[in-house]
């Protein structure tokens, strides 16, 4: 018996069909179809047990970071404060995206409902937003304490740390709400079937059949302009704080000096570079197959919440001392 083409037999599956000569049918679908990582779907079990291992480890390790820093009096100070606010950003953007990602490779739940979907949008650019607006801060508090060390605790007081968080949050919030709000405006006639595990932004707007400009631009925006200036401050910060480094008499010094923002730079490094990378493939990289542009997006959201407690907890002196304590108690 001759087998029905797989086109055909996904169109069965469709709440909506292309087959149908009149597009409208697609205009408010009800649900998209994530098809997870295309090209790649006899791989999603196994490809699913890194992501899930990253996930656990997100989980696990930010949990730990943001146990240990209430607990422990002699951390609660501006830097563990802001390492506080990254670590509850990660735990957010792993959740908005991984649960879902998870159910598509174990279950093949691809349907995703029309406003989950740009509810998930908001949730993920949010928080990436955020992530990149704390680590700003970070570079700040890093900066006060290395150039300005004798009036640190007098400049980075506790009202002026939660102010800057709050600022964080509403410029988070604030700047990535047109993202959902233009997207949702746009008819989505043409299909409902989105290539990546969630609600990409430019993915979504590829299914659009309307000049959809707007969006893009203010995405670019968004990008280039509010990251971009993120990525200047913390350039400027960085290069006052290795002046200062410099000036200092002796190589011991320096080195003990550099490893205090040591786990930052490293933490930054696993922000922007993935970040960068995601978004130039998907935008210009026209000849990069398909599933490379979905790993590449995936790193983006997974590796920083995996790694950032990692870095501080093997990095960060009074951190590692007090899991070390946590283990050793635990064990006796």
């Amino acid at each position: 018996m001759q087998e029905t083409p797989f086109c055909l037999r996904v169109e069965h599956l469709l709440p909506y069909s292309m087959s149908d000569s009149n597009t409208t049918a697609f205009k408010n679908p009800s649900t998209f179809i994530l098809l997870g990582i295309p090209g790649l779907e006899a791989a999603h079990v196994w490809i699913s047990i890194p992501f899930c291992t990253m996930y656990i480890i997100a989980i696990l390790g930010n949990f730990t970071i943001l146990f240990i820093i209430k607990t422990e009096l002699s951390l609660h100070g501006p830097m563990y404060y802001f390492l506080s606010m990254l670590a509850v950003t990660d735990l957010v953007l792993t959740t908005s995206t991984l649960p879902k990602s998870l159910s598509i490779f174990w279950f093949n739940s691809r349907e995703i409902d029309f406003s989950a979907c740009f509810t998930q949008m908001y949730f993920i650019y949010c928080f990436l937003e955020m992530e990149s607006g704390i680590l700003v801060a970070m570079a700040l508090d890093r900066y006060v304490a290395i150039c300005d060390p004798l009036r640190y605790s007098t400049i980075l007081t506790n009202p002026l740390v939660a102010k800057i968080g709050l600022a964080v949050l509403l410029r988070g919030c604030m700047v990535i709400l047109p993202i959902p709000i233009l997207s949702r405006q746009w008819p989505y006639c043409r299909t409902n079937i989105i290539p990546q595990p969630y609600c990409m932004h430019i993915a979504v707007l590829n299914l659009a059949c309307a000049d959809t400009r707007v969006s893009s631009y203010y995405g670019l925006f968004v990008v280039f302009c509010v990251m971009g200036l993120d990525v200047i401050l913390i350039a400027v910060s960085y290069t006052q704080i290795l002046r200062a480094i410099f000036s200092l008499p002796t190589k011991d010094a320096r080195l003990k000096t550099f490893g205090t923002c040591s786990s930052h730079l490293f933490v930054i490094l696993a922000f922007y570079i993935p970040g960068l990378l995601s978004s130039l493939t998907y935008r210009f990289g026209h000849n990069v197959p398909g599933h490379f542009h979905v790993l590449i997006a995936n790193v983006y959201h997974l590796m920083p919440p995996a790694l950032n407690p990692i870095i501080y907890g093997v990095r960060t002196k009074e951190i590692r001392g007090r899991l070390l304590q946590l283990f050793i108690h635990e064990g006796t």
